[in-house]
């Protein structure tokens, strides 16, 4: 998709005053136009505090009471462009720490888009209702359509130096893609370029309107809804499941053969990052041998979904540390068991906990995190040490002794808070005591541990350490009656 700060802006632009007039031509009882006039100035007021949400829900108020007016009109729409502008341009750290619920930005920007064809149909001698179309029709990235708008607008008024400025601005960052363009490829046309990806096509579909993408850059738009990147046609595809453009792809390969192996180094990259980077879902603390439930539907976790099952089917599960604020150093890789994409786009998936690793760095990979990582294991004695020895008899003790909780759990209780996580692990049985790090990770996940207790234990690595913890807890929630 385009890059918002590509896009020419319009940050300059105020809303308009709604203005009083005289009694004879309010048109409607005096006591009406003051409560419209009044929700104006109230919404006029909170959009240049920046609350446009609030600035739409006066205008709407304002515009159910006097319909079909232009100033109204004028300002929702400009609001409703602001909203789509900043849910464009949040960052995934955003996203990660303060979830949105709500329209998404193209609907926005639709809505934004109806307003101000009205107002041009009211008052079509206005330079700044072809202004707020081509604003709301650049933020739908019908590129095209808003230099027809500002054109149009420019016949009315030529003088404009709205329009005028808006032009030069649309037709110097126009010019300057299509020189990086013509510089970085000049041996082949657009026809062979993805639109929204501006490279070689790899794996390209035609949709029913005739228009060719990659397959992941539509699988990728498609996320924020379905309608074609270029025309808005409706798409009633998956593309997941459509087929690729044989032809085309074979023109490709045949003539483009050294592009083409780039393109699929680059795509073969995403889904196959490397042994020591990690793609991180932000939810919760995750622990070895715990097994869990998940419901994706944020657009860039279904992109990321989408590359972890093309690859290892392995991704990080990554909690926020409540000390710092910020997500934790260490977590937990994940292994996807189940996958199950649903009609409406969402997946569900079964995660089984797998290794731990310390984030060592992290950074935005199309939306959502990936780090660079450093696998850490419990420190043990020697193989054939007596302090191994040790650490297994421990273990075999605590094993007997959490058999006998979970037989006095069951007594207590029939259906608990977490009767299913209790019985999912009892399904494999007991880790042996050979394997003492992973008995002690099975047994703290009986537990209804808090995240902070949680992720102390992931960072530890005393393996008998965490036993006794494990046991102490164990103790702790029989005493207080808290079963699984």
């Amino acid at each position: 998709m385009a890059d918002p700060s590509s896009q020419p802006r319009a940050d300059s632009q105020d809303v308009e005053e709604f203005l009083w007039v005289e009694e004879a031509e309010m048109g409607m009882p005096v006591e009406k136009f003051s409560e419209v006039f009044d929700l104006v100035r109230r919404g006029n007021r909170a959009f240049r505090d920046k609350r446009f949400e609030e600035a739409v829900s006066f205008y709407s108020k304002a515009q159910l009471l006097k319909p079909r007016d232009c100033v109204i009109l004028s300002n929702r729409s400009a609001a409703f462009c602001r909203i789509s502008q900043l849910l464009r341009e949040r960052s995934a750290r955003e996203s990660e720490y303060q979830p949105l619920n709500g329209l998404d930005p193209t609907t926005h920007a639709e809505l934004a888009l109806k307003d101000a064809e009205k107002v041009i149909s009211l008052r079509s001698n206005s330079p700044k209702a072809y202004f707020l179309k081509a604003n709301a029709l650049v933020l739908l990235e019908r590129y095209e359509e808003a230099r027809e708008t500002i054109i149009a607008g420019l016949q009315i008024d030529p003088l404009s130096n709205l329009l005028q400025t808006y032009l030069q601005e649309m037709d110097r960052l126009a010019a300057g893609s299509v020189k990086k363009v013509k510089r970085s490829k000049p041996q082949r046309t657009d026809d062979f370029e993805c639109t929204l990806c501006l490279k070689l096509l790899y794996e390209p579909v035609t949709t029913p309107c005739g228009h060719s993408f990659c397959r992941s850059c539509l699988h990728q738009t498609m996320d924020h809804g379905n309608k074609c990147p270029m025309c808005r046609t409706v798409l009633f595809i998956s593309p997941r499941t459509y087929p690729i453009s044989v032809t085309l792809n074979n023109i490709i390969q045949k003539n483009f053969p050294e592009e083409f192996a780039e393109r699929k180094s680059e795509q073969e990259n995403l889904t196959h990052l490397g042994v020591d980077i990690m793609p991180l879902f932000v939810m919760d603390v995750v622990l070895p041998c715990q097994k869990l439930s998940l419901n994706i539907f944020e657009p860039r976790y279904r992109l990321m979904v989408r590359r972890v099952m093309e690859g290892n089917h392995r991704m990080g599960m990554v909690g926020v540390d409540p000390s710092t604020g910020s997500i934790a150093d260490f977590a937990c890789e994940v292994e996807i068991l189940e996958c199950e994409p649903l009609p409406d786009g969402r997946f569900y998936l079964e995660v089984e906990g797998r290794r731990r690793f310390h984030i060592l760095r992290s950074w935005d990979q199309d939306g959502y995190r990936v780090a660079e990582v450093e696998w850490i294991q419990d420190t043990l004695p020697p193989e054939d040490s007596q302090e191994r020895e040790d650490i297994r008899q421990m273990a075999s003790g605590a094993a007997e002794l959490t058999k006998s909780w979970i037989k006095r759990a069951r007594e207590v209780t029939r259906i608990g808070r977490r009767s299913r996580q209790l019985e999912l692990l009892e399904t494999e049985g007991i880790p042996k005591p050979q394997d003492p790090e992973r008995f002690s990770f099975w047994l703290i996940n009986l537990l209804n541990l808090r995240p902070s207790e949680r992720l102390e234990l992931l960072r530890l690595r005393d393996t008998r350490e965490r036993i006794s913890r494990g046991l102490i807890f164990l103790r702790a929630e029989e005493q207080g009656c808290r079963v699984q």
